[in-house]
């Protein structure tokens, strides 16, 4: 039985935060949508905004059920900070080494993480610009590759 309180949209998911995280979450939203390559869809993905491979482009899926598109990027207010969450971060050790030496450059604030998860808790240190970049490092094409590369 699907969860009646959960949003079925992004602008709905955005419309329910508190005004602080709503202009942190749209800003991100926007500056994540600018770099991401054509190919990638926005949706609800995990009761949360994220951009996916489809199925149109990937017909296989998400290998944890088929049945959902490929994730790729997302991001969450989450209860002590927003959360930006990245596959490829996890799946290129050059693209976390890449990551990890711009954050420094880009901001004071502390780099914490875990795999993929990428957690924003002074929200007034957020450095947009590196998460646009982030966004353009990989291509729909290129996900699948190293998707399948890891589990295929």
């Amino acid at each position: 039985m699907p969860d009646a309180t959960k949003p079925k949209t992004v602008a709905a998911y955005l419309a329910a935060l508190p005004e602080d995280r709503r202009k942190v979450m749209k800003r991100l939203r926007t500056c994540i949508k600018r770099g991401l390559p054509k190919g990638f869809k926005e949706v609800i993905s995990y009761g949360m905004p994220g951009w996916v491979v489809p199925h149109s482009l990937y017909p296989a899926g998400y290998h944890c059920d088929p049945s959902l598109p490929l994730p790729f990027m997302s991001m969450a207010s989450q209860k002590g900070h927003v959360g930006v969450y990245h596959m490829g971060l996890y799946a290129d050790p050059l693209l976390m080494a890449w990551f990890m030496d711009a954050w420094k450059q880009s901001t004071p604030a502390k780099l914490d993480m875990g795999k993929s998860c990428i957690r924003l808790k002074k929200l007034d240190a957020i450095p947009y610009e590196l998460f646009e970049t982030l966004a353009t490092k990989w291509t729909p094409d290129d996900w699948i590759a190293r998707y399948e590369a890891a589990f295929g």
